[in-house]
């Protein structure tokens, strides 16, 4: 039965107790032997007859408070009343003992018992006679029976409410050895965590019963819990958990254990005969400790008749151990400590080493050393070392080593280099592995030159390279984005006679995924089968992101499904790029399912999970779901970061929300969180895209004052916030100070300066920065010849457009729709001027669009067929063949506008400002936003 269903029972019994008390009141008014004990003088009670005591016997004495009693009358002790012994319980008496209750008269006789079939038949009729008819009942009984009936009705309700503590879950199928930090860790994810309550087996102490209870903290509490219970059948170290919502039967059974305890019920022992046995046992030690310590024998002993010794006890034999000076025991006993999960610090070790007056080895250094050195904290792998050469004259290889790792794991390879210049010096020869981290730390550095270097001191010493040694050139040209040379490092491998392993394979796909070659990233993971080797889960994790790079996120979860066939357990990275690419597409749905998919086996969600989601969110501009998320985020007690305030800050820079995005910048400052060159970037993009200059100006400013430098991606967005405004001046002075401080403008900073110059008509400053720009050996794009095209037409020259159009196509560029948008608005809004030379153009640029399939949108062939009826009222070549790029409805649209009683001379007026407008739908004046925004959000290595 288990604790939902026992509730109930329990639920059942109490409105059964209540209901027979209800038909017997009015006949058997004798109290219960509970009654009797409240008061301080006890009346002699009759004998008892042997159906009154199975009467009272049956009833619930916890119920008996729920019946309303006579009215008591206060007593008084009587001073001839001898002194009775004194109870087990000093407790018993004190309850009510200043009342003593005053017994109803006696009930009149039952009437003569009916002889009918039922109640022949029924066995309850003779346990329980029936209650008298309602007519012969007092207006005070009435009373007394509803409020009962109401009582009962409500019973559960109040009994959940009463008991079932808000925010505490029950938790089955545990593992028996899992620690309550792991499972407090599991379920942080859906709200901050008061407590994790453990049930530890009876017979077994040590292990767990296989069940617990987690109770939730904060205003949220109830509903983590209720979320909680949702997950009810996930997969948590291999085992199918139960989680329910706590029914409140433990804290139940206390208070009743409580209060049979108060009303002097001593059959409960409540400390066990173990928690005795082993206080004694502890005692035992130390007192053997004190008093022995030169009977080994005797500690050892004491020490084994603690059956579950905590860490003072064994703190206290490896200080025994200490003292003695038998290291190997005390080593012994530290280690078995540590297996029953008591964890000290090597601090706390050593201290004690040094206080007891033992020395340390060169081999207890290196341990130390290396312990530091993997955890990332090489100033106190350095202390360490450094002591190691105060106390022992010769050091060798091996610490060596673990320090030279420490230094190239925190990428500080001047000292790696000192160190290996020291140990030479010292004639220690350097192995292996120590050329293998030298070589590790500077592709983790990206210095191609020096790790050469050590490869080919490497082979000069006569070392033979291993697969580990090719494998860190592979992993320092896949890094480096040069895939080509790895490749090349491969086939050199591979004629040594030297077979890749997974994690070579893991670095090749690892560098094709960079370059977003997703053909030769699954060609490598063929070769991967062929040669018979099975994928791990950082494999499966890459061929994950190769699908999801393609957008094929169905087969991205078919592959995780088969991972877990294989029985591979997924990470949070596998799930990372699955969640971002259904939020990219807009598929909000199955980026949640995917989401609960992760959750389901296993995989608690951290905050880069988050940041995915987020991210995606922000991309399709869902400010408000990104929100949403951000709150659900704080709820599961996961902390945002830098990274996620910075994409929500972007996100609202590019709808030009600027009081948003300065909301989240002050959250962000607040929480003590790093101010980036990012972070500002989102703030200037905010205030550039709403036209607040000023508050851009600030904001450079604040920067300047934090020492945060200028980028390229900064400087680009101030020159577009200007190029908006049409502010030359402002752009070409921001030009300079780039060039001042040593910023190279890139195809961005040009296009936006030349954008810049079109709104300002200065078309002749847009033509030198074209050719300053192919001096410096940046070639203009697809979008800095739109530009230009554009500022053209504004300029009413659409000779020189349709020049500059040529002059693109010659340097191998491919017109895209929008420059044959422009161009052609251009051509058209000038044809009726110039005809001699506008016509031909017009006509040839008509025939490549044909030639590549391009079909306008209804309003572009609206406004052109405007400008047609200029040309040519009554049709010719210009109109027919521009018609050949209208929509496929255009005739059933033309022919409503025909049909319209709409002035055909009013329709024809078209402006130049209306033709500038249109002509900005096609090019767009923001030529550094599709580079900047997506290169900020999506380019930084956010996971």
């Amino acid at each position: 039965m288990d604790v939902r269903s026992l509730s109930n029972a329990t639920t059942t019994t109490s409105s059964t107790v209540f209901s027979s008390h209800r038909r017997r009141r009015h006949h058997y008014a004798h109290p219960s032997p509970a009654i009797i004990l409240f008061s301080l003088k006890p009346p002699s009670p009759p004998t008892p007859s042997r159906s009154d005591s199975d009467d009272s016997s049956s009833s619930d004495p916890s119920l008996s408070g729920r019946i309303r009693r006579p009215q008591t009358l206060k007593t008084t002790s009587s001073p001839k009343r001898t002194t009775s012994q004194v109870p087990s319980n000093p407790l018993r008496n004190l309850v009510g003992s200043a009342y003593v209750p005053i017994l109803p008269p006696p009930p009149p006789p039952p009437p003569p018992v009916s002889h009918s079939l039922s109640e022949k038949l029924w066995l309850s009729s003779k346990l329980s006679p029936p209650p008298p008819p309602i007519s012969e009942l007092l207006e005070e009984d009435r009373n007394e029976i509803e409020e009962i009936e109401s009582d009962n009705s409500s019973s559960k309700g109040r009994r959940e409410v009463q008991f079932r503590q808000e925010g505490k879950i029950f938790v089955g199928n545990l593992p028996n050895w899992i620690k309550k930090h792991e499972v407090q860790e599991f379920f942080r994810q859906f709200g901050p965590v008061k407590n994790v309550i453990l049930i530890k087996g009876h017979n077994a102490v040590e292990r767990n019963a296989g069940y617990g209870f987690i109770i939730y903290d904060g205003l949220t509490a109830d509903k983590s819990a209720i979320k909680a219970v949702e997950f009810d059948g996930v997969e948590f170290h291999g085992r199918v958990l139960t989680v329910k919502l706590d029914d409140g039967r433990r804290l139940k059974e206390k208070t009743d254990e409580r209060a049979r305890w108060m009303e002097g019920d001593d059959s409960v022992e409540y400390r066990s005969h173990w928690h005795e046995e082993r206080d004694k046992a502890r005692n035992g030690l130390r007192k053997v400790i004190e008093t022995e310590p030169e009977n080994w024998q005797a500690v050892v002993s004491a020490f084994e008749r603690i059956k579950k010794p905590s860490r003072k006890e064994y703190g206290l034999m490896v200080n025994y151990y200490a003292r003695r000076g038998d290291m190997h025991r005390a080593r012994e006993t530290f280690e078995k400590m540590r297996a029953r999960g008591i964890e000290p610090s090597s601090h706390v070790y050593t201290k004690k080493m040094k206080e007891e007056g033992i020395e340390m080895s060169l081999v207890t250094y290196s341990i130390l050393v290396s312990g530091f050195a993997k955890t990332g904290n090489a100033e106190s792998a350095d202390h360490w070392f450094q002591e190691a050469k105060e106390k022992h004259s010769s050091l060798n290889a091996i610490i060596y080593g673990n320090i030279i790792y420490a230094y190239c794991q925190r990428c500080n390879m001047d000292k790696a280099e000192a160190l290996v210049r020291e140990m030479e010096e010292e004639g220690i020869d350097a192995p292996i592995d120590i050329y293998h981290t030298m070589m590790d730390g500077y592709t983790m550095v990206g210095d191609e030159d020096k790790c050469l270097l050590v490869f080919e001191r490497f082979k000069e010493c006569g070392l033979n390279p291993s697969v580990i040694t090719y494998g860190c050139l592979i992993n320092l040209y896949a890094k480096l984005g040069k895939v080509s040379k790895a490749l090349e490092v491969s086939k050199e491998m591979e004629h040594a006679g030297i077979k890749h392993n997974m994690k070579t394979y893991s670095m090749l796909i690892n560098g094709f995924l960079k370059l977003k070659d997703w053909a030769n990233a699954f060609a490598i993971f063929e070769d991967l089968i062929k040669d018979g080797i099975k994928p791990d889960v950082v494999l499966y994790n890459n061929i994950i992101t190769a699908f999801c790079g393609m957008g094929k996120m169905d087969r991205a979860v078919c592959t995780v499904k088969e991972m877990q066939k294989q029985r591979h357990k997924p990470t949070t990275r596998t799930f990372m790029p699955i969640i971002h690419g259904f939020a990219r597409k807009g598929e909000m749905k199955k980026a949640l399912d995917v989401f609960d998919m992760m959750r389901m086996s296993g995989c608690i969600p951290t905050v880069h999970t988050y940041n995915a989601l987020i991210l995606g969110l922000v991309e399709k501009r869902k400010m408000e779901k990104a929100e949403q998320i951000l709150d659900e985020m704080t709820l599961a007690g996961v902390s945002p970061n830098e990274h996620t305030y910075t994409t929500i800050m972007h996100g609202y820079a590019s709808l030009g929300d600027t009081g948003k995005a300065f909301t989240y910048f002050t959250k962000l400052r607040d929480e003590g969180l790093q101010l980036d060159v990012y972070t500002y970037e989102a703030l200037l993009k905010a205030c550039c895209k709403s036209g607040r200059m000023q508050s851009a100006l600030a904001v450079t400013k604040e920067m300047s004052a934090q020492n945060i430098p200028r980028n390229t991606f900064i400087y680009n967005i101030l020159i577009d916030g200007w190029a908006r405004r049409g502010d030359i001046w402002e752009a070409a002075d921001l030009m300079q100070q780039m060039k001042r401080e040593g910023v190279q403008p890139d195809i961005h900073t040009y296009t936006s300066f030349i954008n810049a110059c079109s709104k300002a008509g200065d078309m002749q400053r847009a033509t030198k920065t074209i050719e300053e720009m192919k001096s410096v050996g940046v070639k203009p794009n697809v979008k800095t010849y739109t530009t230009l095209i554009n500022g053209w037409a504004r300029a009413s020259l659409p000779e020189k457009a349709l020049s500059c159009f040529e002059e693109m196509k010659l340097s191998g560029l491919k017109p895209d729709r929008a420059v044959y948008h422009c161009l052609m608005t251009s051509l058209l809004s000038r044809a009726t001027v110039a005809h001699g030379c506008i016509y031909p153009g017009i006509l040839s640029v008509c025939r490549e669009m044909v030639d590549c399939e391009l079909t306008v949108d209804m309003g572009t062939a609206v406004h052109w067929s405007k400008c047609l009826l200029k040309i040519e009222r009554t049709g010719g070549e210009i109109t027919e063949a521009l018609q050949k790029t209208f929509p496929p409805n255009w005739n059933v649209y033309n022919n409503t506008l025909t049909n319209s009683n709409i002035d055909s001379d009013d329709e024809s007026d078209i402006s130049d400002d209306e033709d500038d407008d249109i002509c900005q739908e096609g090019a767009s004046s923001n030529a550094g936003d599709d580079g900047e925004s997506d290169g900020d959000v999506v380019g930084r290595s956010w996971f």
